[in-house]
């Protein structure tokens, strides 16, 4: 690995590109990162309207112009006609996992009965995990925890950097002789 561990964290957001709302999703996903990730990285931040060719184009330029080994978004997940974040990821990826969406739902479902709504999903583009959060900072923290114990290991499976998180925050598996 040449040079550090690369992040990219998404806002989706119309208002919040504009600059007329306060970016509250990027700064909660960075926070919880930087609780959850024990080895050093750095983050490639961007908040960019909800325009499919716009995501698009900006999930392939960190996942292949600036080498991040996981890119999380957050917002445009949900059902309104202008939420097409799980659109553009499965448009750029070459293979979905929808274990993530379905595990982070199903904690969200603890907490709220229309989380059956938010239709965030997973997938690979190249050496790269993207993985959909819903916009939502309150529900930030809860999912990206519910599926931070497969991320290290998902990214070693295609061939990225090793990443260790803090046990006593989340607690990374990796199969015995991995």
């Amino acid at each position: 690995m040449i040079g550090p561990i690369r992040i990219g964290i998404v806002t989706v957001s119309d208002r919040a590109s504009r600059g007329e709302y306060e970016d509250l999703g990027g700064p909660a996903v960075q926070k919880a990162l930087s609780e959850m990730l024990a080895c050093p990285w750095e983050s490639v931040a961007r908040v960019i309207p909800d325009e499919q060719e716009h995501i698009e184009s900006t999930l392939r330029a960190l996942a292949d112009d600036e080498g991040c080994c996981l890119i999380v978004t957050t917002g445009g997940t949900g059902p309104a006609r202008r939420d097409v974040t799980p659109e553009a990821t499965v448009a750029v990826c070459g293979k979905l996992l929808p274990g993530f969406g379905e595990l982070m739902r199903q904690e969200s479902l603890k907490v709220v009965p229309t989380a059956i709504l938010s239709r965030q999903t997973a997938g690979i583009r190249g050496k790269t995990l993207i993985v959909n959060l819903p916009g939502k900072p309150a529900a930030i923290r809860d999912c990206l925890l519910a599926v931070m114990p497969a991320i290290p290991y998902c990214i070693d499976l295609i061939e990225g950097p090793t990443l260790s998180t803090h046990e006593i925050v989340v607690k990374t598996f990796r199969p015995k002789g991995a």
